[in-house]
């Protein structure tokens, strides 16, 4: 009876109620399909599912701006995964905000850095940078730049990775932490489609940072383009970071 009454202890120890208990946060995950962003949303999803339950926390994935008319207070942070802010109409805009004044964060991912200039300049503060252009996706060499932060964990100081470089602007002069950067000399900045023009930005081109806005944290990157992304391991290590800090704060070297 011993015997049984142990091994029946251990599977409740090992039932989804036992381990919700262990969920440390939960997130807010945005993902609504557009032109040329939606294959990514089922890969992502059932990457974010797995990270999930190694890293015990907990989320909510949806293509419905209508969750932010609930209770934002029970997210850690809220994730616009490709998914710009201006997806949120005037209400769910309102709520927001007012979510990131009381110590609410997020987390910004490629296409979601896109927003229309002067629609929602919060949310363009909030991003930190005003997107600009990007040349054809093409391979190049990321150099960390921020190796204490947690979004560099689990990549080389020096990363090959292939991806739309995204040039921006500082129109609201928004200050930033750089935490990765892309060298141009390592992929051609003009190469674009006709009609269009790119110049690159020199030296300065960060594709991942971090900072403040009102009382909350938020973590940038603009990488992400294609699906099969967010199966590679060193992409989904620089991800989780991220969301790691931003839900948390915690993970920064001093």
């Amino acid at each position: 009876m011993k015997r049984i009454a142990s091994a029946l202890a251990v599977a409740l120890l090992a039932t989804p109620a036992a381990w919700a208990a262990d969920v440390q946060y939960k997130l807010l995950v945005l993902a609504i399909p557009n032109k040329y962003h939606y294959e990514y949303i089922p890969i992502a999803r059932e990457s974010l599912e797995k990270l999930a339950k190694l890293h015990a926390f907990d989320f909510t994935y949806t293509n419905k701006p209508e969750a932010f008319d609930g209770d934002l207070k029970q997210y850690a942070a809220v994730v616009f995964l490709n998914t710009p802010g201006e997806e949120l109409n005037p209400a769910q805009r309102a709520k927001f905000e007012a979510y990131m004044r009381d110590g609410g964060n997020a987390v910004v991912v490629h296409r979601a850095a896109i927003t229309p200039p002067n629609g929602w300049v919060w949310y363009e503060k909030l991003v930190g940078r005003s997107f600009k252009t990007h040349p054809m996706l093409q391979t190049g060499a990321v150099d960390v730049v921020d190796k204490t932060f947690p979004a560099t964990f689990g990549i080389p100081p020096r990363w090959i990775w292939s991806d739309e470089w995204y040039e921006t602007t500082n129109p609201y002069k928004v200050a930033i932490h750089p935490v990765l950067n892309i060298d141009e000399s390592s992929y051609d900045v003009t190469k674009i489609w006709p009609g269009q023009v790119s110049t690159g930005m020199g030296r300065d081109h960060p594709v991942s940072w971090y900072h403040t806005v009102e009382k909350g944290r938020v973590f940038v990157t603009l990488l992400g383009h294609n699906g099969d992304m967010y199966r590679d391991p060193q992409y989904l290590a620089h991800l989780m970071g991220g969301i790691w800090w931003a839900a948390t704060g915690r993970g920064q070297q001093r």
